[in-house]
């Protein structure tokens, strides 16, 4: 245990203090369903944090913690009651601008096509097709998906619906990509790829990445830090810096410290 403890880097409580100005900050932030109901539920207590550009974050804890209502507050999907959260100072007010999700359950147009739905961002803001069709392609391409431009979603497995959704959420070119839970409805084999290619992408694009999950596995792969919350109403309450530097592959997994990383369920007190 002292070897494990002198290679990782922990920081618990507040996070306030950093050493350079943070892309985005959320202090404080509490929500609340049904407030002021029988049924109402303290989702997210005074959570705070702050993360630095170009970094891949995950967020772990226990099921129902609230990792994904903070994502969608970050997104600015969800209103928190108090607090705040804020892109190179400025405050949020709603989702679009800078950042972009990625759904887990990949939360495409089945009656478009692939081109359709990666341009679905563009078109919004009112890009004509011709005007955009070179800046589309390049995302589809750049996940692996060129020659699957006119499918639909239906003609895809679950994996290359999973890579639309990620070009779409490129296409728009975000400075923060939002990812909850991205690879949790594909199998292992293809999740295993998709880490892969993601962090290639994450490396290329130069993008922040806040990334969902369940699986210590995959945040110590994927992630430069990696932060803990509590069961409901969820806080961040630990702060782990994965210093194993990337690129990243799948041979990584088989180094000693990445093991040790991996074993830190127990300090988490994760089973």
């Amino acid at each position: 245990m002292k070897r494990l403890t002198k290679r990782m880097s922990f920081r618990c409580g507040n996070f306030s203090e950093t050493q350079r100005s943070a892309i985005l900050e959320f202090e404080n932030i509490n929500v609340i369903y049904n407030a002021g109901n029988p049924n109402e539920v303290h989702a997210l207590k005074e959570a705070s944090g702050q993360i630095q550009e170009g970094e891949f974050i995950s967020i772990i804890g226990p099921s129902g913690c609230g990792k994904s209502t903070l994502l969608h507050t970050l997104d600015g999907l969800i209103k928190p009651v108090s607090g705040s959260v804020s892109i190179n100072g400025h405050k949020i007010d709603g989702p679009g601008g800078e950042k972009a999700m990625v759904f887990q359950d990949f939360a495409l147009m089945p009656w478009q096509t692939v081109f359709e739905n990666v341009a679905f961002g563009l078109r919004i803001s009112g890009k004509s097709k011709n005007d955009m069709k070179d800046h589309v392609m390049h995302f589809i391409k750049m996940v692996g998906l060129d020659g699957f431009e006119n499918k639909y979603p239906h003609q895809l497995s679950g994996g290359m619906n999973q890579r639309v959704g990620i070009a779409r959420a490129f296409a728009v070119e975000p400075k923060i990509l939002l990812m909850d839970e991205p690879f949790s409805a594909i199998d292992e084999q293809t999740r295993e790829i998709m880490q892969e290619e993601v962090l290639k992408i994450m490396l290329n694009e130069k993008k922040t990445v806040i990334f969902i999950t369940h699986s210590i596995d995959e945040a110590v792969f994927l992630s430069s830090r990696i932060f803990l919350m509590t069961v409901r109403p969820g806080r961040i309450i630990a702060d782990l810096k994965i210093d194993i530097p990337y690129p990243r592959t799948l041979k990584t997994k088989l180094l000693p410290e990445y093991q040790e990383y991996k074993n830190t369920n127990r300090l988490f007190g994760i089973t």
